[in-house]
């Protein structure tokens, strides 16, 4: 997972509607994108999350901004996706992420000043989808974005339903139990499953894991962590089998 600095940082505006802000004589009104997504932007900087928001708007988005996790828990289910600071002023990002990810499979990216890999980690294992720090080019950010959602809406063309032994998906409502039991899993954890269980007596190689599942987001530790946290919800680390220098497979539990 690479983060690469860019000139064009976010310049911080006053916190007005797109439309109360006239344009600057000469210039054209940017193209509105066909696939614009409801975002919601969750910053504790205000004049952050209002750069921000307008600056999506003019991508073809339709962004909302809000400054505390307190309200993201109450606007994310009118969005498709949330893009969420790790500092905010009541609550945790990573708090704010593990509740919205206990209930939805919304993708969430984070967007963050603190830098360090173990904070990248612990954010990937809550749920989160892809992780940026700041200062970030909005290319950069609106490609993120592009590509998460991609990703997100990627399934493999066969079964509506699969059934292994104890083990039953239902890719229709992207559901899983085990005995009958449901088992919460991210959006991650599923697509992983998926992919496994979608070809049952092959080994997939951990690099098509990588770029299927997670595409160019991804740390050496990011499959790893997300095998340990889907073998504990199955109950079992046989789910998972583990080749070697290879990959993995799925188990039989």
């Amino acid at each position: 997972m690479s983060h690469i600095p860019s000139p064009a940082l976010l310049e911080p505006v006053p916190l007005l509607p797109e439309a109360a802000r006239p344009a600057e004589p000469g210039t054209p009104a940017p193209a509105r994108a066909p696939t614009g997504q409801r975002i919601l932007v969750v910053d504790g900087d205000a004049a952050l999350t209002g750069s921000l928001t307008a600056q999506l708007r003019r991508h073809g988005h339709d962004p909302v901004g809000v400054r505390h996790g307190s309200a993201a828990l109450k606007a994310y289910e009118d969005v498709e996706m949330v893009l969420l600071d790790l500092d905010l002023p009541d609550l945790d990002g990573l708090e704010v992420c593990r509740a919205i990810r206990e209930v939805s499979r919304i993708p969430i990216i984070i967007v963050t000043a603190r830098r360090s890999e173990l904070d990248c980690v612990l954010a990937l294992h809550a749920g989160a989808d892809d992780y940026v720090t700041k200062p970030y080019g909005l290319r950069e950010l609106v490609a993120r974005i592009e590509a998460v959602m991609r990703r997100t809406r990627w399934q493999p063309a066969a079964a509506r339903e699969l059934d292994h032994g104890r083990l039953r998906i239902d890719v229709d409502s992207r559901q899983v139990t085990v005995d009958g039991r449901p088992v919460a899993l991210t959006r991650k954890e599923f697509d992983l499953l998926y992919l496994l269980a979608s070809q049952p007596d092959t080994v997939v190689p951990r690099k098509q894991l990588l770029q299927q599942v997670w595409g160019d987001s991804w740390s050496r530790r990011t499959i790893d962590t997300h095998v340990s946290s889907l073998r504990g919800k199955l109950g079992a680390s046989g789910w998972v089998v583990t080749v070697r220098g290879v990959g993995f497979k799925l188990g039989t539990g």
